[in-house]
């Protein structure tokens, strides 16, 4: 059993000053032990062609890397007209591809997100869900962290300075932690309280 749980993260803005930017540097920051999250950046990340797919560009080429060396992933995105913003969905795509055969499929995953909208990416969180369940990705429930009125939550570089939205942060990288492990088989038996039905 490897000491340490890989995580990659991704966001799905590419804006230097995002506010999902400044969340997976947040879980980076409140990440238990054992458990270390890198940040990769999806700016360099060209639109899918499927005449591409068996030779992708570097990039791409990265990106899977990644994501096959991860033990789960943690996404973070905005939502742009009311779903999945377009850079996101196309990183995913190339992850996915070939059929069959892509590096994401039935990775353990975790989502979050943050808007200036009362919803807090809400509509996108439930878009993205049904692209895991697709892919055969297990995702984490609960806690959900949806960031609404992110503005007022994180300062002027997006990093995230309201202490409960950190909290939250913190539960979600713990659950998808405790998840990743009960999917491998790595995670010590819960005793079942005194009491309780079985």
């Amino acid at each position: 059993m490897n000491a340490t749980l890989k995580v990659l993260g991704f966001a799905g803005s590419l804006r230097k000053a995002s506010f999902n930017r400044g969340v997976l540097r947040a879980a980076q920051e409140l990440a238990p032990e054992g458990v270390k999250i890198e940040i990769f950046d999806l700016a360099g990340i060209p639109i899918f062609n499927q005449d591409e797919e068996a030779d992708p560009p570097e990039p791409v080429v990265s990106f899977r890397d990644r994501i096959k060396a991860a033990d789960a992933l943690l996404v973070a995105t905005p939502e742009y007209n009311y779903s999945i913003p377009g850079a996101l969905k196309n990183a995913i795509d190339w992850a996915s591809r070939p059929y069959g055969q892509g590096v994401i499929l039935g990775k353990p995953v975790a989502v979050m997100g943050a808007s200036v909208g009362m919803l807090g990416s809400a509509r996108a969180q439930y878009d993205l869900r049904r692209v895991f369940q697709a892919l055969n990705m297990p995702a984490v429930s609960h806690p959900e962290v949806l960031i609404a009125f992110a503005a007022k939550l994180c300062d002027e570089q997006g990093n995230v300075t309201d202490e409960k939205t950190r909290g939250k942060i913190r539960e979600l990288v713990a659950a998808l932690a405790a998840w990743t492990h009960r999917l491998r088989g790595t995670m010590p038996p819960q005793k079942i309280p005194s009491g309780s039905l079985a």
